[in-house]
Formats: C-alpha cells, structure tokens, sequence
C-alpha cells in the first residue's frame, strides 16, 4: 500500500522533496506543514534513523499525527502550533525543515471547514477553526480596502472590485453566509473564464486574509533558517505567486549576505503525471536554500 493510498491524499512532488531534504540518514529534521502527513511518513519510512518533529496549526492535525506516533514513537514527534511560532520549540538545530504551503487536500475536501465552494457549509476557511476570524465574519466586517487586497491582492482576481462591490451589496443577506451561495453569486456576475470556477480566486484571497498566511511566511523562513544546522536546508513548496515571491526574497538576501546558496536557480516543477495524478500539483514550485558550512 502506498503513502498516498494510506492518507487518501497525495503529498505534493514527494520523491524529489525527499532526495533534496534528507542530506544526512540519521540527521533531524523539521516538517513545517504536517497536513495529511504523507511527507513525514515517508521519510519516516524511508530512513529509520532519522529524528523528525512535525508541526500544523489545524487540530484536525492532531489526530492524524497519533497514528504516526504510534508508529514511530522514538522518531516522531509532533505540536500543534503555526510555523510561525516554530522558534518555540525545544530542538535548537536541524538537518532540514520542510514547508508546503497552501492549503491541504484533506482540509479542501472536509465539507464542514467551509474552504471548497462544492459545500453547501458555513463559511469558516480557518486552518485552525478555535482561533481568529472566520471568512463569514470577514465577509460581514472587512472593510472595502480590506476586501480589495483580500481579492485583487491576494487572489489575483481580474474582476476583483467588482466582486467586492457584490459583497458590500449583499451584507445582511444570508447569501455571504455559506460557501455554496456566495460562490453562486460570484457566478452570477462574473462569468467563467478558461476552466476554472470564476470564484476560486475569490476564495483563495479570502482564505490567505482570513490566516494571515502572508505574514506567517515572513515569520517563519528566518527562524527556520536560524535553527538550520551548517549544511543544511531550507526546502520550499509554494503553490501562489504571492508565496514564491516573499521565498525568493528571502533567498536573495541570505545569498546576498553570503549566508547560503540556492540549489534552484529555477524551481523544480511537478513532473506532467504527478500532475495527471493530482491536479492540485499543477502550480507547485520547489525551491531549496543550503545553509554554508
């Protein structure tokens, strides 16, 4: 049985993050983004000897990471916590830390978190659903500049101010409220263009505003490089413009600073089958920092 088959969800361009990542077999190392933990197991798996802490700010996490536990209980270790407070952990230095960011199958999929607008299912788009300010709430709140760098900004969308100017008209109506109807009505007034819903930007804007995603990268990329041991690396997964900007910005200064290299000059791509496979892979960037000796 594979990994993927285990989780029900397939973890993004695995084989190359694995080669790229695990530079030592008995090394430590750090998963930033648990989500459905198909990472963790295989590089579990694969080198038995490695120690690895995994972290995630969903609590739904939790309960998946238990099984691994079991599994491995001297080499797996995990907390529920954002990546961005990562600095708070016990272990001082790692062989590498690993980051996926975006969204996981497992949490799109799950009806009641309110991400997918396939749901008829209140608005939450929360990765960790006790915390913060749900996409209802935003959507009832935020004010029109919010909303604009919510949907024009975060979520490239075209038809952006146009789609705020139907949110504002729509407060107090019961259509904002659920995943299923505020994407109808995006539908209704911005037709589709090429293949995708004409709301998923619009959702995915929202969801970025709604966790702060931004800002935890921005937190998170120094503090992990920080607790990387001399020689090792910093392996990225994006998914977003937005996301592989704030990377590549990161990569520049500590090359600049002469602190590390790139190993990607260009990022590595999802091979045409994983993307036949798993059609979320299709944006995916990677992208690796090694840490000078």
């Amino acid at each position: 049985m594979t990994t993927a088959t285990k989780l029900q969800h397939y973890p993004v361009m695995l084989y190359e993050v694995t080669q790229v990542l695990i530079n030592n077999p008995a090394g430590t190392y750090l998963d930033c983004t648990f989500g459905g933990g198909g990472h963790s197991r295989h590089f579990l798996e694969e080198f038995p000897n490695i120690q690895l802490y995994a972290i995630d700010r969903d609590p739904d996490a939790w309960k998946r990471a238990e099984e691994l536990k079991r599994e491995f209980p001297r080499n797996f270790f995990f907390e529920c916590m954002p990546f961005s407070t990562l600095d708070r952990l016990g272990v001082k230095v790692f062989s590498g830390v690993l980051f996926d960011f975006g969204i996981s199958s497992i949490q799109l999929d799950d009806a009641e978190r309110g991400f997918s607008f396939r749901y008829h299912m209140p608005l939450d788009m929360r990765m960790n659903p006790k915390q913060g300010m749900s996409a209802q709430e935003f959507l009832k709140t935020a004010s029109r500049e919010q909303l604009i760098e919510a949907i024009c900004d975060f979520g490239e969308e075209a038809q952006g101010r146009r789609i705020v100017d139907l949110i504002l008209k729509n407060r107090g109506s019961e259509v904002l409220e659920f995943a299923d109807t505020f994407a109808d009505l995006i539908a209704q007034h911005c037709p589709r263009s090429g293949k995708i819903h004409p709301a998923t930007k619009t959702f995915q804007g929202i969801r970025i505003a709604v966790n702060h995603e931004l800002e935890e990268i921005q937190q998170a990329l120094p503090k992990a490089f920080e607790r990387l041991q001399p020689g090792g690396r910093l392996v990225v997964l994006s998914f977003h413009s937005l996301e592989d900007r704030i990377v590549k910005q990161f990569w520049r200064k500590m090359e600049t600073s002469s602190r590390a290299k790139s190993l990607t000059p260009k990022p590595i791509l999802p091979p045409p089958e994983e993307v036949k496979m798993n059609l979320r892979s299709r944006s995916a960037k990677l992208r690796i920092l090694e840490k000078f000796q």
